[in-house]
């Protein structure tokens, strides 16, 4: 199989280098001690605290927005599961989705409905593109709940890595997400080692890509792909813009039958 930087990677029509991920195993590979982490006290006292802080870099957040403006949905319902105060959404999205939230939609425009699931009320209350706000603790309960409603895409940032039981969290997804819609789970090499699972500590970036592959296709996705937003080459990234960029990749798949 290829890696994300190989030569044989294609390039998706938004000219992102990506590839085709195939399953690897017979059944879901992985194991209850895949998923123990180095603090299993509840996750709703560990973010108890809001925390107003981006967990990747300008440049990485500027790539992932570049991203979402050629990937997702201008108008319908996007839910951003495992959100927080900031959802990295580009400009136009952005602005439509915050005119939705307030009512303010002129006439005629179609509305872009983002629903915000997380763990923290004050965090999920500062993002202002949300027009609905979900409090779940999806490592206690990994159903996505018929609240949310018919979805036409869904986002994650960051924070696949932190959940326990993602095969529930993903099958219980697609039972919400529209026929064609997409999910798209964004990673970085970025977190907090306390509360990832334990099987993420231990292995490489491409095994990291292609264990959210498998949460995906064992749940029922199709059409899986792991596109490279963002190489980590170059200068200008970093905090401050002092180093090289974060890297970031988007472990993408679609809800079709297959």
């Amino acid at each position: 199989m290829a890696s994300p930087s190989s030569s044989s990677s294609t390039a998706t029509p938004t000219t992102y280098p990506s590839f085709r991920y195939h399953p690897r195993h017979p059944s879901f590979p992985y194991t209850a001690r895949d998923f123990q982490r180095q603090d299993e006290s509840p996750d709703t006292s560990f973010y108890s605290s809001p925390r107003y802080v981006t967990h990747i870099d300008d440049h990485a957040i500027s790539a992932l927005r570049a991203y979402y403006a050629a990937t997702l949905p201008a108008t319908g319902r996007v839910l951003d599961f495992c959100s927080s105060w900031i959802s990295h959404f580009p400009t136009a999205l952005e602005a439509r989705a915050v005119q939705t939230a307030r009512g303010e939609l002129s006439d005629g425009d179609e509305a872009l409905e983002v629903v915000g699931m997380g763990i923290n009320a004050a965090e999920l209350g500062a993002n202002p593109i949300l027009a609905q706000r979900v409090l779940r603790d999806l490592n206690a309960d990994p159903a996505i709940p018929a609240e949310v409603g018919a979805l036409d895409a869904a986002t994650c940032v960051v924070s696949i890595d932190y959940l326990v039981r993602p095969r529930e969290v993903l099958a219980s997804l697609r039972e919400r997400v529209k026929k064609g819609g997409a999910v798209h789970l964004v990673v970085s090499n970025r977190c907090f080692p306390t509360k990832a699972v334990g099987r993420w500590l231990r292995v490489g970036e491409q095994e990291k890509l292609l264990m959210v592959g498998d949460y995906l296709y064992w749940s029922g996705w199709r059409e899986v792909e792991i596109v490279t937003v963002c190489d980590g080459k170059g200068e200008g990234g970093g905090w401050f813009g002092m180093g090289r960029p974060d890297p970031l990749w988007v472990v993408r798949g679609r809800n079709v039958d297959g």
